[in-house]
């Protein structure tokens, strides 16, 4: 397994504090930023734009996580700043040309990655596997923070971890991203996980410091 890493989802920062929260944030050590681009249409809702994107680059050096919850992402990838260790995710169920989006990201230097919803089996990876760095699932339906947990993706979590390890994978990131809450996040290492988006049921948690919450979650996916 994986050493366990943090992956804030900027959605849910305090944008009128943004900058204070990224210091806070690198203070913790956390190892990415992850960005939630959604266009209304592959989700419904909207959120996170290139624009904001630079601003956040001008002021660290934390990789970029960027999950494109967007309809033909192939055409799209290139309207943001990818950059080596970074790290772009499209989704299996968003466009019939994955590999060619995947390859998009490639070209940037990124790590390409792609993303499963609860209910998209996990077959889904056959012809993906030898093409990416990592793999996504989501255990909510995606498009709003603050979801509950699907139950039974804590399985899809293991299967999939197995499933990896089966075709000698064990150096692909395997993250998930929906309720990671730090009860969540600790069945959710057990079962495999790697990376871990971590939102308004962890590192943003009302009441507590960002450097507090973080220290929680390490604990929990230790």
């Amino acid at each position: 397994m994986l050493k366990g890493k943090i992956s804030p989802s900027m959605m849910c920062a305090d944008f009128l504090e943004l900058k204070q929260c990224i210091r806070d944030l690198e203070t913790a050590g956390v190892e990415y930023l992850h960005f939630d681009i959604m266009d209304g249409v592959f989700v419904p809702n909207l959120m996170l734009c290139n624009e904001i994107m630079k601003q956040i680059r001008a002021v660290t050096d934390i990789p970029f996580d960027v999950h494109f919850m967007i309809t033909q992402p192939e055409y799209k990838t290139g309207w943001f700043d990818l950059r080596p260790g970074d790290i772009g995710c499209v989704h299996y169920e968003a466009t019939p040309h994955v590999q060619r989006a995947l390859q998009a990201v490639k070209a940037t230097g990124a790590t390409a990655a792609v993303a499963l919803n609860p209910a998209t089996p996990i077959s889904a990876l056959d012809w993906l596997v030898d093409d990416v760095g990592m793999v996504l699932l989501m255990t909510v339906n995606p498009g709003y923070a603050g979801q509950k947990l699907i139950p039974q993706t804590l399985k899809k979590i293991s299967d999939t971890r197995a499933y990896l390890d089966a075709r000698r994978r064990q150096d692909m990131i395997l993250e998930v991203d929906g309720n990671v809450s730090f009860d969540n996040a600790r069945l959710m290492r057990a079962a495999g996980a790697d990376l871990f988006v971590a939102g308004t049921s962890s590192i943003f948690t009302k009441g507590m410091t960002v450097a507090d919450a973080a220290a929680k979650l390490r604990e929990a996916i230790k």
